[in-house]
């Protein structure tokens, strides 16, 4: 029996409503006469707080509120990819068709579209058992996705009793009917629903060993992210935050890409809905939305839709990893997604916490992160999939000892920092090399061994040191000057000043220099790692620093991001090999001086 009740106080998104003593816990309700959407979040007695999705100007106290005996749930089938939601999974274009550019309270869609056939191939024949997750058939969504129809997780083991022939299907139809031992009847059809809070099930979690590419030498090479890993970008504005999670989302080796702006400013997200459906898929050639889904909750909608948005999406994201594909979710940012949940816990009166954020804030970010993860799928056939989360923060004035900031680095294993000091010098991406930190730098390593060279890990950890070194020496030379550096170490500030701007500079607008590969980004690191050894072979034999310095060869190696093409890594061979003739030529000089 569903819970029915009336409003009692209404404070901004927080509704509190008398007579709801059978209601639950996250229970979705309808708010009003106008049944806005909303959600329990907090019983006591028969008093129920009700966070409602939608602007509750006009509401009344006396107003009815009918509980829907159901959670916020995701509908899940063929028709997601290429669309853009909102924080409760409504298509904003459908939306926008029927209540015009500004969408009116109580409006209403389909989160796929029921009224489509798709054409349907089973994989499964009358008399096979079945299981919670396994694939039932499959749906081309788009040219790229091929859409892995599942059994609900929550399904017991059953026994195919009927399966339609391929063909045309819509959504609602059934086109497996199978039973249990008890003989209990259950048909399968293209969706399903499954609550937003709730993480689907998984067989076992794996060891996080393949690194997610993105195409970004600073990421992939130095701090690298793992497929099924969490990452933080922290960053006062102006640092690049968006354009970073951009490049990710475009050029990431995953199958399925998802990017929530959450909360973010209309201006910012407007760039997003124009430029993604424009961006063609590098891997394939195809436009970049046909393995893409967005969801959109600007900071001008309802505050509480923000807080939804990103278990929205992280549902989807589970959904597709249970296919057994890779995906990425960046959600932009977590900070407005926290401040949200501040705004809430202020109207229903609960003690704050540090800077008025609750006191649950570490035990939520906790939550969200832990749905990240690679895994063996329930189910059969046999296959393995991922989510990698990576959420932006965005600390004001950019201190990141603020509680969003503080508690989010105590659950991601990948620490992205961004630095106003370098975005304003014009260094992108602005992520500083000192404070930035990944956890899957050894976990990640076998794969660059066997897949691209053996010597990665020696010569990653020796190009680092010399950033390290040149970040000591600096505070000598704010003291002292340069000229109270001996020759060697004044080579490092050298060889560190070529590697940032030759190696981890890097333009994301540029057709050549926007994607690295693994095999050009190992190359490159190599070239100035082996010049920073030659060098000091030079100097130690008595070349002066000014010829070092003057060689002809170092600026065709800074402009080799630009000049040299994924597919011409001969190119920077040939480059090696002149930077090695040119030490020969200017370390015989003082030979033949001496002679």
């Amino acid at each position: 029996m569903p819970a029915k009740g009336k409003i009692e106080w209404i404070s901004g998104p927080a509704v509190k409503a008398s007579g709801m003593a059978s209601a639950k816990m996250y229970e979705v309700t309808q708010v009003g006469e106008e049944k806005l959407v909303g959600e329990v979040i907090k019983l006591t007695g028969d008093i129920a707080f009700v966070q409602v999705y939608e602007s509750t100007s006009g509401l009344r106290p006396g107003e009815p509120v009918v509980g829907t005996g159901q959670p916020l749930s995701t509908t899940l089938g063929p028709g997601m990819i290429g669309t853009i939601y909102d924080g409760l999974q409504r298509p904003l274009d459908v939306i926008a068709k029927k209540a015009g550019a500004f969408i009116t309270r109580g409006a209403t869609a389909d989160s796929i579209p029921f009224d489509r056939a798709w054409d349907f191939v089973p994989t499964v024949k009358k008399g096979d058992d079945l299981e919670g997750g396994s694939v039932i058939g499959t749906v081309q969504e788009t040219p790229l996705i091929e859409h892995r129809i599942l059994v609900p997780p929550t399904v017991p083991k059953i026994k195919v009793k009927d399966v339609v022939g391929a063909g045309k299907y819509k959504i609602s139809e059934t086109v497996v009917v199978a039973e249990d031992k008890a003989g209990k009847k259950y048909d399968l059809m293209l969706h399903h629903k499954w609550p937003v809070r709730t993480p689907r099930p998984i067989r076992e979690r794996l060891d996080p060993e393949i690194p997610l590419m993105t195409g970004q030498r600073v990421l992939d090479s130095f701090f690298p992210m793992a497929k099924g890993g969490t990452g933080a970008i922290p960053g006062a504005f102006g640092t690049g935050k968006t354009v970073t999670l951009h490049s990710v989302a475009k050029w990431a080796d995953a199958k399925v890409v998802f990017h929530i702006g959450c909360g973010e400013r209309g201006n910012e997200m407007t760039e997003v809905l124009v430029e993604f459906p424009e961006l063609i898929d590098p891997q394939s050639g195809r436009p970049l939305m046909e393995r893409t889904i967005l969801i959109a909750n600007v900071s001008n909608m309802p505050v509480a839709a923000r807080e939804a948005s990103i278990y929205t999406g992280v549902t989807m994201a589970e959904y597709y990893r249970d296919m057994g594909y890779d995906t990425v979710l960046v959600a932009d940012s977590t900070s407005r997604w926290a401040e949200a949940l501040r705004e809430i816990s202020g109207r229903l009166e609960e003690m704050p916490a540090e800077e008025g954020y609750p006191s649950y804030l570490a035990s939520r970010l906790a939550e969200f992160y832990e749905r990240a993860g690679r895994a063996d799928i329930l189910g059969s056939p046999v296959r393995t999939g991922s989510i990698t989360l990576i959420g932006a923060v965005s600390p004001a004035g950019g201190d990141f000892t603020e509680p969003v900031t503080s508690q989010t680095i105590r659950f991601v294993r990948t620490f992205w920092s961004l630095d106003a000091r370098l975005a304003y010098s014009r260094h992108y991406p602005s992520i500083n090399w000192m404070s930035s930190y990944s956890g899957y730098v050894e976990s990640v390593g076998k794969w660059w061994k066997e897949r691209v060279d053996s010597e990665w890990a020696s010569l990653r950890a020796e190009a680092y040191g010399i950033l390290q070194r040149e970040d000591a020496l600096k505070e000598i030379v704010r003291l002292l000057g340069p000229e109270a550096l001996p020759d060697e170490e004044k080579l490092i500030l050298d060889v560190a000043r070529m590697i940032q701007i030759g190696f981890l500079q890097q333009n994301a607008y540029d057709d050549t220099d926007a994607y690295c590969s693994p095999q050009k980004q190992f190359k490159m690191m190599k070239m100035f790692v082996q010049f920073h050894q030659e060098a000091l072979k030079s100097l130690r034999n008595g070349t002066p620093l000014s010829k070092i310095r003057g060689m002809q060869v170092v600026a065709p190696m800074l402009r080799s991001k630009f000049a040299i093409k994924n597919e011409e890594l001969d190119k920077l061979d040939g480059l090696v090999k002149q930077m090695s003739d040119e030490f020969a030529s200017i370390s015989a000089a003082p030979e033949a001086k001496a002679a």
